[in-house]
């Protein structure tokens, strides 16, 4: 009997050290069998995407240059603290809104720590033009007085020592902080490998076939996070940003070509209805002739 403990023991001082135990956490492709994108189209997507729109200038300050963020001269330099605030107050509204949100809170409380000692309905009142106020007010106040509770002041910067699996593990610990909030901050603030999908990277990815017709945000979120190389995931995903948000109206007609049809993506076969592309300008109504057959891969 005591020889069977001591070897349960002893295999258990031996047994390999799984994933989760090595600090090491990796995440399963939801839809492994699911081959796109290729890393060859990411690379089209992206260069039809800058010469159809160019880079978009509100993200090239985040592109990484020796790990720093870049600003225009004047500009204060951007916290992760205040990369996750803008972040929340971007949810459900749009992009000239949040940043007018953002600029108020900071015009009425100059500090993080004003805010915290701001009333409730007051901190709801700087932020009202973003939209759900009372929601992003107390999840603003959530964040900072839990991490003056834990950290004992009111900074994100230790964020950059860990691991993104740290990080992860960090920011969501936050009320009302959910994957697509933790991978922005993760890609601008901190220039690390990730892919965030919004509302419009959604539509498009789900649009050209590189997530199966089922699948959901969160599940579209892991897939491209494994499928598109890290080097190419900033700048195609502020395209992907982007474009969404210029030709909405694209995502929406797009129709994905059949599997191993060898049809390049962005390319609308309308499910052989033959539509020409007269009738598909006059559907979609939102960008030139010119610019939509770039994107789609059709001559006109």
């Amino acid at each position: 009997m005591q020889k069977s403990r001591k070897r349960k023991q002893l295999e258990l001082d031996h047994k390999p050290q799984s994933e989760s135990d090595s600090g090491t956490k990796l995440t399963k492709d939801p839809y492994p069998t699911h081959t796109r994108p290729t890393r060859e189209e990411c690379i089209a997507v992206r260069d039809d995407l800058l010469a159809l729109h160019g880079f978009p200038k509100e993200f090239a300050k985040y592109r990484r240059d020796e790990n720093q963020i870049q600003f225009d001269d004047g500009d204060a330099k951007e916290t992760v603290l205040d990369g996750l605030v803008k972040t929340v107050l971007s949810q459900n509204t749009t992009e000239v809104n949040s940043l007018r949100a953002f600029d108020s809170l900071k015009s009425a409380f100059p500090t993080w720590e004003d805010v915290l000692a701001a009333e409730s309905k007051c901190l709801e009142n700087a932020i009202r033009c973003g939209g759900l106020a009372p929601t992003k007010a107390s999840c603003i106040k959530n964040i900072l007085s839990c991490l003056l509770e834990k950290k004992g002041k009111l900074c994100l910067e230790y964020l950059r020592d860990l691991s993104v699996d740290e990080i992860k593990a960090e920011l969501s610990q936050f009320k009302g902080i959910g994957p697509k909030t933790v991978a922005c901050v993760l890609m601008f603030n901190l220039q690390l490998d990730d892919f965030p999908v919004d509302t419009h990277v959604f539509e498009i990815a789900k649009a050209i076939g590189w997530v199966p017709a089922l699948a959901d945000r969160n599940k579209t979120y892991l897939h491209l996070n494994q499928r598109i190389p890290n080097e190419l995931k900033f700048d195609l995903n502020c395209l992907l940003y982007a474009h969404g948000k210029l030709c909405r109206k694209c995502t929406k007609n797009v129709v994905t070509p059949p599997p191993n049809s060898g049809l390049p993506r962005f390319h609308s076969l309308y499910e052989g209805r033959g539509t020409v592309m007269k009738t598909i300008m006059e559907e979609v109504s939102c960008c030139s002739i010119t610019e939509f057959s770039i994107i789609m891969h059709v001559d006109t």
